[in-house]
């Protein structure tokens, strides 16, 4: 997810985790995206947030950023995590509100 501030980041970062959506959230940047939007080549400074979660809860993470970001389409993807570190992954399923042995 891409936040147009440092504080909106912060602020949407710390939503996901005090609903346990979210076991990390890196905050990255400032970046500078380059990209189209309503027919129009646009540029901005942003900050890129990634989140440690699980695929069950892709769909409230996708509600909570909508309802907290100030953009009108928040970019909101999901990687899949095919591999890792085992200790990793058992507590990235441990502190998302998912949890307790539920599949990444």
């Amino acid at each position: 997810m891409a936040c147009g501030s440092p504080d909106e980041a912060t602020r949407i970062a710390d939503v996901l985790l005090d609903a346990r959506l979210a076991a990390c959230v890196q905050i990255v940047g400032p970046i500078e995206s380059r990209y189209w939007w309503q027919g129009a080549r646009e540029q901005a400074t942003e900050w890129v947030c990634l989140v440690k979660t699980q695929t069950a809860l892709v769909d409230d993470i996708v509600a909570t950023v909508r309802a907290h970001h100030s953009y009108a389409t928040p970019e909101v993807i999901a990687t899949p995590i095919v591999a890792g570190d085992a200790a990793y992954l058992a507590w990235l399923a441990a502190e998302t509100s998912t949890g307790r042995g539920r599949q990444l």
